[in-house]
């Protein structure tokens, strides 16, 4: 299975392949400060199964910490997605990609909430300890 997505312009098209390894919301300042929103809805992908089929050249990317690699349109400005090359996932923003059925399994960053959601999901205070986090639970 595959699912076509976009940049907000339409100049870059981007494939993913397969299935996410993780899908959820995460609530740091640094996501919600990029995404413009309170909470930002984030599919985790190999990067093997994410791949630019056009536009390429227009393809930017900002990194402000080494954890993330945020990648963006030069044309629009519309966010793609984000490589985190020390867990080895690409985030590619689920509003990115329509046709994929988002079923957020987990909150990361919970502890930086402005949206307090009680949708019944776990709730990690920061991120799982197999990513470098914590991984302690906090309570809904």
């Amino acid at each position: 299975m595959s699912h076509i997505g976009s940049c907000f312009c339409g100049a870059i098209q981007l494939e993913v392949s397969g299935s996410p390894e993780a899908m959820g919301y995460c609530h740091c300042q640094s996501c919600r400060s990029w995404s413009g929103g309170p909470v930002n809805a984030f599919s985790l992908w190999k990067p093997e199964a994410v791949r630019v089929t056009s536009g390429a050249e227009h393809l930017a990317a900002y990194q402000k910490t080494k954890f993330s690699q945020r990648q963006y349109c030069s044309k629009c400005g519309g966010h793609l997605m984000n490589n985190h090359p020390t867990l080895g996932l690409v985030d590619v923003f689920a509003a990115t990609i329509p046709t994929l059925n988002f079923i957020p399994a987990v909150h990361f960053n919970y502890a930086e909430t402005v949206l307090p959601m009680r949708d019944g999901l776990p709730k990690l205070k920061d991120f799982p300890a197999e990513a470098g986090g914590s991984g302690e639970m906090m309570a809904e």
